[in-house]
């Protein structure tokens, strides 16, 4: 066992709150949520923390550590040096409902915006239709996203410029991928994507990658192709052309 040197921060806002300094016992192979946990117990009872599965599950306790998003059930103390205090804030991206906990409900009403799934027709007859394995292998990369949105918290669009209501984020690109690469899909979601979604915003620094527990490669496989595919739609010239001359969209 060791004492170890937190900073967490404390408060219903970040202009009225303060980062408080708290010493704690900690053991081999303990994790940050662990340490929390050991504070809420032994010093701070009214610490408010999200958590669920503590097992990179459920993606409930997403915070800043030092400065950088985490989960916190999935970051080791021995990744640290047991002489450097390890500073816990809240995410950045949203705002603070107290203490580490903050109101991430935006998210939850993009994907309500969201152009869900639209199955094709049943025009064909049965054993006509096929699906290749790597077309069900692509939109299932995009399945194991665990809404941790540590994406969204790292995306310097929400994160420094606070375009929440321009911008719905990688976490929902994402989610918008899920359906356009969906073989058996026939929705168009490019106008959403271009209007609502913002998407012009990402100037792909692959930041949302990075932080990724999933390990998603979310600029790569889902941003990209569908800034692609807005970009056919919208900005190709000769679809423009196309569009001079024939009248038709």
């Amino acid at each position: 066992m060791a004492l170890r040197k937190f900073r967490i921060f404390r408060g219903d806002s970040r202009e009225t709150g303060e980062l408080v300094e708290f010493e704690v016992e900690c053991g081999e192979g303990m994790v940050v949520l662990d340490a929390v946990h050991r504070i809420q117990a032994e010093q701070a009872p009214d610490l408010a923390c999200r958590w669920n599965c503590k097992a990179g599950k459920c993606g409930s306790c997403g915070a800043d550590v030092n400065g950088k998003p985490k989960l916190m059930c999935m970051t080791r103390l021995s990744d640290y040096p047991e002489d450097e205090v390890i500073t816990i804030t809240p995410m950045r991206a949203f705002p603070v409902i107290r203490d580490l906990a903050t109101d991430v409900s935006i998210n939850y009403e993009n994907n309500r915006r969201l152009p869900h799934f639209q199955p094709r027709p049943a025009d064909f007859e049965d054993g006509e239709f096929r699906m290749y394995q790597w077309e069900v292998e692509r939109p299932q990369e995009f399945r194991k996203c665990i809404e941790c949105f540590l994406c969204q918290n790292v995306c310097h669009v929400l994160r420094t410029h606070d375009k929440h209501q321009e911008f719905i984020g990688p976490a929902f690109f994402v989610r918008t991928a899920v359906y356009e690469m969906h073989p058996a899909d026939v929705g168009d979601r490019r106008e959403h994507l271009k209007e609502h979604g913002g998407i012009g915003l990402c100037n792909i620094t692959k930041c949302c990658t990075e932080v990724c527990p999933e390990k998603i490669k979310i600029t790569d496989n889902a941003i990209i192709p569908l800034k692609e595919r807005v970009a056919d739609k919208y900005y190709d010239p000769l679809r423009w052309l196309l569009r001079k001359l024939t009248g038709r969209g």
